[in-house]
C-alpha cells in the first residue's frame, strides 16, 4: 500500500473522529443546541460512536487515528502498521501527519456546523471545551498520570483485540473508549490521543471564533506527552506479557 493512501486514510478517519467527537461536546456545551446540558455520559457515548465511525473510514490504513496507537505498535515489535505498510521512519511520519491534519480538519468542520451556537455562547471555556480537553482539578503531575493511565489502557487492550475476529474490531474499540471515558475520564476529560487534542486546539487558536478567549497552551502539552508515554508503555508491556503476545500472534 502506498504511503499516500495511508495518509489519506488517516486524514479522513481522524477527521471523522474529531468531527463527531467535538460535535457531541458542542451539542452538550453550547448555548441553544438541541442537546444542551446532555451531560458527561452523552459525551462519552458520542466519542465512542465517533471512534466507531473513524475506524471504519480508515480501515485501509489500520485506523490508528491516534499517534499514541502508532507509537504503541512501533514499540510492540510489529513488522507492519497495516498489511503492506512496513514500520519505518517514513511510514511513522505519514501516520502522524495524517492524524494531525485530520484532527484539525474535523474540528474546523465541527465549528462550521455549530457556527451560530458558538456566536451565541458567552462562556469562553465552553467554546474551548468543544475543541480540547482540560482538567477538573489542575495539577500538572496528577493530570499527566491520569492521561498516561488512560492511554495505557487504550493501547494495551487494543493490542489484546488483535486475537479477536476482525468484524469486532471497530465496535470493540468504540466500547473501550466509552469505558475509558466513564471510568477514567473524570479528572482530565480523557484526551488519550495527542492528535485529538492538539489538532482541534490549533483550530481553536486559528478560527475566527467570537469571544473565544485563550487556547490554554500552558496545559496543552499534557494531553500530548501523557498519551504518548501511555501508548509507549502499552506497547512495551503488551510485548512483555505472554498472554497478550500470544493472543496477538
Amino acid at each position: 500500500m502506498s504511503l499516500g493512501i495511508v495518509f489519506l486514510s488517516e486524514v479522513f478517519g481522524t477527521a471523522m473522529l474529531t468531527l463527531l467527537g467535538c460535535g457531541v461536546v458542542a451539542n452538550v456545551a453550547l448555548r441553544g443546541t438541541k442537546g444542551n446540558s446532555g451531560g458527561f455520559l452523552m459525551v462519552t457515548w458520542g466519542w465512542g460512536v465517533a471512534v466507531f465511525a473513524g475506524v471504519f473510514v480508515a480501515a485501509k490504513s489500520g485506523a490508528h487515528l491516534n499517534p499514541a496507537v502508532t507509537v504503541g505498535l512501533l514499540l510492540n515489535g510489529k513488522a507492519e502498521y497495516a498489511p503492506g505498510v512496513p514500520i519505518d521512519f517514513a511510514s511513522t511520519l505519514t501516520y502522524f501527519g495524517g492524524e494531525m491534519l485530520g484532527a484539525f480538519l474535523g474540528a474546523v468542520v465541527c465549528w462550521l456546523a455549530y457556527k451560530q451556537h458558538f456566536d451565541a455562547e458567552e462562556e469562553a471555556a465552553s467554546k474551548l471545551g468543544v475543541f480540547s480537553t482540560g482538567p477538573a482539578i489542575r495539577t500538572t503531575s496528577w493530570n499527566l498520570v491520569t492521561e498516561i493511565i488512560g492511554t495505557f489502557v487504550l493501547v494495551f487492550v487494543i493490542l489484546a483485540f488483535a486475537g479477536t475476529p476482525t468484524e469486532l474490531g471497530p465496535l470493540a474499540v468504540a466500547l473501550l473508549v466509552v469505558g475509558i471515558g466513564v471510568s477514567l475520564g473524570g479528572p482530565t476529560g480523557y484526551a488519550i490521543n495527542p492528535a485529538r487534542d492538539l489538532g482541534p486546539r490549533i483550530a481553536h487558536a486559528l478560527l475566527p471564533i467570537k469571544g473565544k478567549g485563550s487556547s490554554d497552551w500552558g496545559y496543552s502539552w499534557i494531553p500530548v506527552v501523557g498519551p504518548l508515554v501511555g501508548g509507549a508503555l502499552g506497547g512495551l508491556v503488551a510485548r512483555l506479557v505472554p498472554i497478550i503476545t500470544t493472543a496477538a500472534a
